[in-house]
């Protein structure tokens, strides 16, 4: 069941305040959040029941691990968050409970709940990934993140005013992006274990003068003193500091340090007091990221991508294949230790890896799985102290990365060393094993450069048997904002190959990542702008890949890409995998939904791989369908109504030479427009009036003075649109863009005397029944599917949309009951005809008597199709699919 906020809001409500909880209390909370009837039974009566003492506990693979307890429930909430179970079966929530106290924790975000048990309603919006929403904001993980991006912009902007020259050129840049890396070290070494706890602040603070005159000296002396690997050769008051080795100390990466003064030193001081170890580096470097370009400032994080986004790409790609294999070994030494081996030779690549942040969760993610099978491991042979325990196999080398902008780089390079360090703390609070961050072994694989022009395999060399993972969210631009050294990319691409100067500039890590895993055992997983998969863009890129040997393997259909960084990205986004062609399942996933399926096309949707191009006339026998009236007049046709009543305030006979006018925006937000219509015959009489005859002396004079022959031709007919149709009797309009948060585009049916714009698309004098079937869901899933967009409208098209619909032979009987639907649909709107198409067709305020008329027609609609009827979107999309495939296969025929 699909809930809405207010409704999960409402079902959780009586849960709260009660006397007295026991353990049906979690079947109670599921329900509330629309886990299904049966499901629920299955797993009170254990059958789904995955927990280690199902009698008194609940736990179910994806969802939930539910654990009452009468001892310390943090102290039990840190054994089970990481335990092999929890692991085994990637349960989404942990939740302990002495049914007074309740504490939970999200493994996807790391977000925590702590509450009495009781005030459960007021925290409801906690666990609404089980109704299929994610939370756009993590606020108890990010703050600190945040809090700490905004002082060190301080910081930044402070530093600048007193060296003006630190961003003058390229090397100066540099300089301070590289200084700024090793503060961040500093500050998270001193209070994770690294160094000693707040002994960079303190030595701040101690060696320098209150006016920060020699903050620069102090500074590049400890900085190369943590290059320095003999104790015996730093200064007395800095060799307790540790080598740290790597790259972010080296000299060769020796910069002058820039001049403080007392509040620059004091913004170094007051930034230590912060409490570093809360700091996440899958969403800081993002944030930090921003810190050095202040016209990103407002936005702190805008292009982080949140870790439930990043596992959309990460868990179907190789972590839940990795999490089967330890499920089915569970209970083999050798086995594991196998899987152990394997998971430590897996190579990560991130052709677009920003600061890191997916490189981060990919580690960190095959980390937890190693810890979960060395203590397995030690539970069979009943010793804690193996070999195994001597350290990690996973090594940051495995995880390769390009990113063009060098400040980014650094700190993606940064933020695996502080990931690591993190997986260390975890390792040494299960095992009591201690693993030092320092001295660095690792530099790290991530590179600067333009990934378009790099050749990939002198970063991450694929020879053909290497189990290798490519992931990212590589930039995203339409054709029309890329800028002219980005548009010179794609001939670095696509070589010889002919390719679309309308292709999105995505496609070329899609290209050149197929071009990359060909005939390997590679594979990639890549966020991207769902546009990709919609509209003309699926038959410009897809072919090409697919000629390769290659299919998609896996597909999040769209969903809003929303992130834990302030302010959030907004943005409607699709993962699609690709891989070479096996015999392995098909998976779609919708929501929280995966759909195994015969095969996944350009569209994302399952059906053969095809594209859909323009056609002249519709497949499928309708109406004719064409772009409403063009007015080509320089705006002196149109009216507002001010100026239509001044008109026929003068003139009242003048009425009989105005329409109503409308187009996309008056159609759907009820804004009120006029024009002049004018009939061949009706000039003369038109003319008399001096205010129509100077607004028509006008369009002629604009058409005259136009560069267009087409246009100039019109100046002849300067009283009338370039075209002049109106139906006899009913027109039906469609919007050419709309929101993709509506769910219905608002389709409306109009009488003679409106006049449609050139921003509708009209079908003239049709009978109703058309109505229902183009405002139906199934219409609105084949228009989402090919129709493509507009930035983030949805873009309809009579070409492409409404004459390639393909739609089975209708009867009588079947249009009259369409007709009958339609009719209720327009019979409610006028219910509330206060209402503009806007309003009434907000997902968040749309009447529930439209809603349910809508769901009336649809359910008809979809039967019609098909007597059973769809539960999903990609139901219909793969039936209208297979549907459109015969249609035009018998088209061909013919």
């Amino acid at each position: 069941m699909r809930l809405n906020l207010k409704s999960v809001e409402e079902r959780v409500r009586p849960l709260g305040g009660r006397e007295s909880y026991d353990r049906e209390f979690i079947f109670d909370l599921m329900a509330a959040y629309g886990r299904s009837k049966g499901n629920i039974t299955r797993l009170r009566n254990g059958s789904l029941n995955v927990a280690d003492d199902p009698e008194t506990e609940v736990a179910q693979k994806n969802v939930v691990y539910f654990k009452p307890t009468s001892g310390d429930l943090y102290a039990t909430i840190d054994e089970l968050r990481t335990s092999p179970t929890v692991v085994r079966f990637a349960t989404r929530f942990v939740i302990v409970t002495d049914y007074v106290d309740l504490l939970a924790v999200d493994t996807k975000t790391n977000e925590t709940l702590a509450i009495p048990i009781a005030e459960i309603d007021e925290h409801f919006t906690f666990f609404l990934p089980w109704a299929g929403m994610e939370k756009a904001q993590y606020v108890a993980e990010a703050h600190a993140d945040v809090k700490a991006a905004e002082r060190m912009a301080k910081l930044f902007d402070e530093l600048l005013a007193i060296n003006p020259d630190l961003n003058a050129t390229e090397t100066s840049r540099h300089a301070l992006n590289v200084f700024f890396t090793r503060l961040l070290f500093c500050y998270f070494a001193e209070d994770t274990g690294v160094f000693k706890d707040g002994q960079f602040t303190s030595a701040v603070e101690a060696y320098t003068q209150l006016d920060g005159s020699d903050v620069d000296q102090f500074l590049n002396d400890l900085f190369l003193a943590l290059d320095t690997e003999d104790k015996a050769q730093k200064p007395s008051y800095l060799a307790d500091f540790g080598y740290v080795n790597g790259r972010l100390f080296a000299a060769d990466q020796r910069h002058t340090v820039p001049k403080f003064n007392k509040k620059s030193r004091d913004a170094l001081i007051e930034l230590g007091k912060l409490r570093w170890e809360e700091i996440n580096p899958d969403i800081f470097g993002s944030m930090f990221q921003a810190v050095v370009a202040p016209g990103q400032r407002s936005d702190l994080g805008q292009h982080y991508t949140s870790v439930p986004n990043i596992l959309k790409t990460i868990d179907p790609l190789f972590m839940d294949e990795l999490k089967e294999q330890f499920n089915k070994h569970f209970n083999s030494i050798p086995k594991l230790k196998e899987l152990r081996r394997r998971i430590s030779e897996i190579k990560i690549f991130d052709p677009a890896c920003g600061s890191g942040n997916f490189l981060v969760i990919a580690y960190k993610e095959l980390r937890k799985l190693e810890h979960a099978i060395l203590e397995r491991i030690g539970e069979l042979s009943g010793s804690g102290t193996q070999q195994e325990l001597l350290g990690s196999w996973i090594n940051i080398e495995n995880f390769y990365g390009i990113e063009i902008d060098p400040f980014a780089t650094e700190v993606a390079i940064l933020s695996m060393w502080i990931a690591k360090h993190q997986m260390n703390v975890e390792f040494r609070e299960k095992f009591g094993i201690e693993l030092s961050l320092i001295p660095l072994k690792e530099a790290g694989q991530v590179h600067q450069g333009n990934a378009t022009r790099v050749d990939w395999n002198s970063i991450c060399a694929n020879n053909g048997t290497d189990e290798i993972y490519l992931i990212s969210n590589p930039p995203y631009l339409g054709s029309k904002r890329q800028t002219a050294e980005q548009k010179a990319d794609f001939p670095h691409v696509f070589g010889s190959r002919t390719y679309s100067k309308n292709l999105d500039y995505i496609a070329l890590w899609f290209v050149k990542g197929a071009d990359y895993i060909s005939g390997t055992k590679a594979q990639l997983s890549f966020v991207t702008t769902n546009s990709v998969s919609q509209g003309e863009h699926v038959g410009l890129m897809f072919p090409m890949i697919f000629e390769m040997g290659l299919e998609v393997g896996y597909a999040y259909t769209s969903f809003k890409w929303e992130n834990n960084a302030k302010g959030g990205a907004g943005v409607t986004v699709a993962v699609i995998n690709l891989r070479n062609i096996v015999p392995s399942p098909k998976y779609l996933y919708t929501d929280d939904m995966r759909i195994e399926v015969k095969n996944i096309n350009g569209y994302l949707a399952d059906g053969n791989d095809i594209s859909v191009s323009k056609r002249t006339r519709p497949l499928a026998g309708l109406p004719k369908m064409e772009f409403g009236n063009m007015p080509l007049d320089g705006g002196n046709l149109i009216m507002s109504p001010d100026e239509r009543e001044a008109l026929i305030s003068e003139h009242p006979s003048a009425t009989a030479y105005t329409r109503r006018l409308t187009g996309s925006t008056e159609l759907i937000k009820g804004v009120e427009r006029w024009c002049l219509w004018i009939g061949d015959s009706e000039v003369e009489g038109a003319l008399e009036f001096a205010s129509i005859k100077e607004r028509v002396a006008q369009v002629e004079e604009f058409r005259l003075s136009s560069k267009d022959a087409g246009t100039r031709k019109k100046a002849g007919r300067p009283y009338s649109f370039r075209e002049q149709k109106e139906p006899r009797n009913i027109a039906i309009l469609v919007p050419n863009h709309s929101s993709e948060r509506r769910e219905y585009i608002p389709i409306d049916v109009v009488g003679r005397g409106v006049v449609a714009t050139n921003a509708l698309n009209v079908v003239y004098d049709p009978e109703l029944w058309l109505f229902g079937l183009l405002t139906s869901k199934i219409h609105m899933a084949w228009m989402r599917a090919v129709g493509g967009k507009l930035k983030k409208d949805y873009r309809y098209s009579n070409s492409i949309v409404y004459n390639n619909f393909p739609v089975p032979p209708l009867s009588d009987p079947t249009k009259e009951r369409l007709t009958e639907a339609a009719y209720r649909v327009l019979d409610v709107r006028e219910y509330h005809s206060e209402k503009t198409l806007a309003e009434l067709y907000d997902p968040e305020k749309m009447p529930g008597d439209l809603r349910e008329a809508h769901q009336e027609l649809d359910d008809l609609v979809d039967r019609i199709y098909k007597k059973s009827g769809f539960e999903l979107d990609e139901d219909r999309l793969s039936y209208l699919f297979r549907l459109y495939e015969e249609m035009t296969a018998k088209e061909e025929a013919k």
